[in-house]
C-alpha cells in the first residue's frame, strides 16, 4: 500500500530554469491528491508519469499566483482529455470566485463538474475522509488567508492472531466483533482481552504540508509525530527579517518546527530564486534537525509501511 509524495515544484514566487512553482502530488493507496498548482504543474505531472484521470481532489493553500497559476491550464487539459468525472477543489472561499470567472470564459465546453469546497483556514478541521485516510487543515500565518494540509492514514482494522481462532473456537460473528476491538466473552463468564487476541497489521502513516507561513508554534503542535513534514524555508537565517516581513520562514525556523514536533523526516522547499545552490539551506536546517531533505523537482519521498508481527 503506497504512501508517497512527488515533488513537482519547489520554487517560491519566481520560478527558475530548473525549479518550478509549488505543487506536490500524493499517492495514498493508489488514490491521487494534488496540493497547490503552481505554473508548470501539468508539465511536471507528465514528466513523472502521473495519470491525470486519477486526480479527483486538489487542495489549494492560498491565493498567491505561485500556488494557483497552473490550475487554469490543468483544468483545461482535463477537458481536452474528455474528462467527465467530477473534480473536487478545496481552498479559501475567494478561490470560488476566481474559478467561476475562469469557467465563464474558458469552461463552456467542459464536460465535467468542478465541485468547490470552501475551507476555513483559521481552524484545524477535518475536510475530507474515506475508508483509508483523513485530511485536516493546518492554520498558517501568512500575508493572506492560508492553510496547510495534514494527511493521515486511518487506523487499520485489527488482525486476529491465528492461533486464537482454534484455541477459543471463534465463530465468524465473534471474529467480526473482535476485529472491531471487542473483548471475547467466554461461556464460563471469563473475558479474554482484545489485546491478547489481535494485533495491528501496520502503523498508520502521515504527511503534513505547510507552505507559506511564518514560524508558528501552533503548527508544531498540530503536526506532532508525523512521518513526513514539508515546511517552507524560503530564506536562510541571515534573511530572518525579510522572512518576517514577507510572511515566510527560514531554514532554522522550519527545522525548529520539525524538532519540536518530533517528526521523523523534514522536507524544506519554496526557495527564493536568489539561491542557485541549495546546499547552504540544507546544511543550516540540518544543524538543528539532521533528518532534513531538500524538496527537489521529481524527487519521490515514500513513507515505508511498518508492519506488525503476530
Amino acid at each position: 500500500m503506497k504512501f508517497k509524495v512527488t515533488i513537482l515544484g519547489s520554487s517560491s514566487a519566481l520560478p527558475t530554469t530548473n525549479r518550478f512553482q509549488t505543487a506536490h502530488a500524493i499517492n495514498i493507496h493508489e488514490r491521487l491528491f494534488l496540493i497547490d498548482c503552481g505554473e508548470g504543474t501539468q508539465i511536471q505531472m507528465m514528466r513523472n508519469n502521473i495519470n491525470f484521470a486519477r486526480l479527483n481532489h486538489i487542495f489549494i493553500t492560498h491565493l498567491h499566483g505561485d500556488h494557483i497559476f497552473g490550475l487554469y491550464g490543468l483544468l483545461s487539459t482535463l477537458s481536452l482529455y474528455n474528462r467527465t468525472r467530477e473534480l473536487n477543489i478545496y481552498g479559501f472561499s475567494m478561490l470560488e470566485y476566481i474559478l467561476n470567472d475562469f469557467l465563464k470564459y474558458f469552461g463552456s465546453e467542459f464536460k465535467y463538474e468542478i465541485i468547490f469546497h470552501a475551507v476555513n483556514v483559521r481552524q484545524q478541521k477535518l475536510i475530507y475522509e474515506d475508508k483509508n485516510i483523513s485530511i485536516e487543515t493546518i492554520p498558517l500565518k501568512h500575508r493572506v488567508p492560508c492553510c496547510g494540509y495534514l494527511f493521515r492514514e486511518k487506523v487499520p482494522e485489527l488482525n486476529i492472531r491465528k492461533e486464537m481462532i482454534g484455541r477459543y473456537k471463534l465463530t465468524l460473528a465473534e471474529i467480526t466483533k473482535i476485529k472491531k476491538g471487542y473483548d471475547l466473552m467466554c461461556e464460563d463468564g471469563s473475558i479474554i482481552s482484545n489485546e491478547k487476541l489481535t494485533y495491528k497489521p501496520y502503523t498508520p502513516r502521515s504527511y503534513a504540508f505547510c507552505s507559506d507561513t511564518e514560524y508558528s508554534k501552533k503548527v508544531a503542535d498540530i503536526v506532532k509525530d508525523v512521518d513526513l513534514l514539508y515546511h517552507e524555508a524560503t530564506f536562510t537565517q541571515n534573511f530572518m527579517k525579510m522572512a518576517k516581513q514577507t510572511g515566510h520562514s527560514t531554514t532554522i525556523q522550519a527545522a525548529e518546527i520539525a524538532k519540536q514536533a518530533k517528526v521523523k523526516k523534514l522536507i524544506i522547499g519554496h526557495f527564493s530564486s536568489r539561491y542557485k545552490d541549495l546546499n547552504p539551506l540544507l546544511h543550516e536546517a540540518r544543524s538543528v534537525f539532521p533528518e532534513t531533505y531538500i524538496a527537489k523537482e521529481n524527487d519521490v519521498f515514500e513513507i515505508a509501511l511498518e508492519k506488525f508481527k503476530e
